[in-house]
């Protein structure tokens, strides 16, 4: 291993518990999961997860490369950067809240129900969710920031740090594909016990609200 026993066993520490703490991406695959069917929902969860953690390696490699110490530095860059990932952060929460406000349906009028102008939200493909999950880790700045303060502290100096830089990138993949493909089978199950529409409706909600506050409070950092 290029990376000396004591440093990686506190890197494990760090980032699990940053795994596993609730933020955009936790959610972000949540509601992936419980948006297309039982049918759909793991692969879903799971396909979103693969692009969030696949941006890993991007910000491992700015990190490594010095980039993302010059995008910081770089007042205009980084401004680009936040709004970028604050735009996208909003776009996703009223996608999420569209979809609370959608009646499901058996909430819908008889005519409807019926087949009579249908509005069906777009299914979600496997492209689609790789693309919602890498884009919002690539375009998140914290993301950028958290990978250029902490990596170096965890890198020896002696040894390669772009090396070093991707395999902690894949420990933190590994960590964080299990923890987000739990959450999704978690989903998954509560939609099979019958979790109502009401819930799911609230869950939407929720999870837009969130996405729309963040994207807010990001923009006017």
């Amino acid at each position: 291993m290029w990376i000396p026993t004591e440093l990686f066993w506190a890197y494990l520490v760090a980032i699990s518990l940053l795994t596993v703490t609730p933020g955009v991406d936790t959610l972000l695959v949540m509601r992936n999961a419980g948006r297309g069917g039982v049918e759909r929902g793991l692969q879903d969860g799971c396909v979103t997860s693969v692009g969030i953690c696949s941006g890993l390696f991007i910000h491992a490699t700015l990190s490594a490369l010095g980039i993302s110490v010059l995008l910081v530095e770089t007042a205009w860059a980084f401004t680009a950067l936040k709004w970028a990932g604050a735009c996208y952060l909003i776009w996703l929460g009223l996608s999420s809240l569209r979809q609370a406000l959608r009646r499901a349906p058996e909430e819908r009028s008889e005519p409807e129900a019926a087949g009579v102008r249908p509005s069906r939200m777009k299914p979600l493909t496997a492209s689609m969710a790789f693309r919602e999950g890498l884009l919002s880790n690539v375009l998140n700045p914290k993301t950028a920031l958290f990978y250029m303060a902490l990596l170096p502290q965890f890198i020896d100096p002696a040894g390669n740090a772009f090396q070093q830089s991707l395999f902690l990138a894949g420990v933190h993949f590994v960590l964080a594909m299990v923890w987000q493909c739990a959450l999704a089978v978690l989903v998954v199950k509560s939609r099979r016990l019958g979790v109502g529409q009401g819930v799911k409706r609230t869950l939407n909600a929720l999870t837009g609200g969130f996405f729309v506050a963040i994207g807010g409070k990001l923009a006017t950092q």
